[in-house]
């Protein structure tokens, strides 16, 4: 049974819920403007089969098919991979199912705290301690050769793996107006007894220097445009250098010169095609047939009651078609602008105990806070958290405390028979 003392809140929260998916408010639009955002798993991989975009307009002579091909190519040293490097493809890390997917797969983050308690990058050893790699808390796992290698000091003692994320749909989250999130963080604590405030934080737009926005991808919100995103793991998850991110994570073993991605005969460069694919992609789509469930339908009345929708919200409205984003670098299109879409996130960095200590374009207070993962696609996992360390749904809210511990409570406050519904609302996600 519920706890008496939680009505309130849940009333709140289920009104707060509502209101997000009508739009109205926070997204700044009427309600009735907005559409929903298509929704499809229609991205195969590798199989020949064709893809299917949302209805994003493409630059001239660029198709879909070709910036979906581009994400999915396997780069080699000749190309600028490396000389560190934890994968040759972006498709690599999110293909589960389709090409632009999450996966099982993991990054490996180090540093250590000063004698203040701030946290600090760590110095990464390389070439037997000859050379080092500073200025970022990741660790890739692979060389293209032993000199190259990481090797991890013991002095670097705050260490956390993190979950490769979803990138379908993300042209729909960059298309969130900054003040939509702002007024959800606001909105947070009168909804929750003052115990959930989501924070938000600016991130750099590396396309317009000097500028920020409202974070919301990565794991610390610390990119806010999908050409940063992008830009930035194509050198730290790949070491190609771009125009966005030109110097090199090493010299050892480097054997090219200048900027490795070099635009092609469009004059689209690889990470400009990348950025077409991802905001070209449909949102996750649910399992509608088990949505339709008794058990599933109970399930999500649970969802809302137990007070996970505070953080875990069913619908957002995107800015409209026409509003300027990126520091004056991207328009919304139509095929993202007035779009209702269902991510079950704020996009908002929340402390739940499990934090990783890790502190990137946010202050020192972020170090144990992540960003609320969207649960979008959710049935296509097997692992779950930030670290995929929860090998069942139970045991991933099991392990939601702090910020989340009222809503986690009354999870365990459920019968086993509720607890399930719950669940099986869940793998309709």
């Amino acid at each position: 049974m519920l706890m008496p003392p939680r009505r309130n809140i849940l009333l709140c929260t289920s009104l707060f819920a509502a209101l997000a998916a009508l739009g109205t408010g926070l997204a700044g639009i009427a309600a009735n403007s907005a559409t929903e955002a298509p929704a499809g798993f229609n991205t195969p991989s590798f199989n020949g089969a064709a893809s299917i975009s949302n209805g994003l307009v493409e630059p001239p002579g660029d198709t879909f098919a070709r910036d979906q091909q581009v994400y999915e190519e396997n780069e080699t040293v000749a190309d600028g991979l490396g000389p560190v490097y934890n994968a040759t493809s972006c498709v690599n890390c999110h293909q589960n199912p389709i090409s632009g997917a999450a996966s099982q797969i993991t990054e490996l983050r180090v540093g250590h705290n000063d004698a203040n308690g701030n946290f600090v990058n760590p110095t990464i050893l390389i070439n037997d301690g000859k050379n080092t790699i500073t200025g970022r808390s990741i660790v890739d796992d692979r060389a293209i050769g032993p000199q190259a290698q990481e090797t991890i000091p013991a002095t670097e003692n705050i260490r956390t793996l993190r979950a490769a994320l979803n990138t379908l749909g993300d042209g729909f989250v960059e298309a969130i107006d900054d003040n939509t999130l702002i007024g959800i963080a606001a909105e947070q604590p009168h909804l929750s007894g003052g115990r959930v405030h989501g924070e938000v934080v600016e991130a750099p737009i590396f396309e317009a220097p000097g500028q920020t926005r409202v974070g919301r991808f990565g794991w610390k919100d610390q990119h806010s445009s999908l050409l940063s995103f992008i830009a930035d793991a194509y050198l730290n998850e790949m070491g190609i250098t771009n125009r966005l991110r030109p110097t090199e994570v090493t010299q050892v073993l480097n054997t090219t010169t200048g900027i490795n991605d070099q635009p092609d005969e469009l004059g689209l460069a690889d990470i400009d095609h990348f950025a077409q694919f991802v905001r070209g992609t449909m949102v996750p789509p649910r399992d509608t047939t088990l949505a339709a469930t008794p058990a599933a339908l109970a399930g999500q009345r649970l969802f809302g009651q137990v007070g996970c929708n505070v953080c875990h919200m069913e619908a957002i409205t995107t800015a409209p078609a026409g509003t300027v984003i990126d520091g004056g670098m991207f328009t919304v299109p139509e095929a993202l602008g007035d779009k209702i879409i269902h991510p079950f996130s704020d996009f908002l960095l929340h402390d739940i105990g499990t934090g990783d200590g890790i502190v990137q374009v946010g202050p020192q207070d972020t170090a144990n806070k992540l960003r609320t993962a969207p649960l979008w696609g959710l049935r296509t996992k097997a692992r779950f958290m930030h670290d995929l360390g929860s090998l069942s749904l139970h045991n991933a809210i099991e392990r939601h405390d702090g910020e989340a511990h009222d809503a986690a409570q009354g999870f365990r406050d459920l019968s086993p028979a509720q607890k399930e519904e719950l669940i099986t609302f869940l793998r309709t996600l």
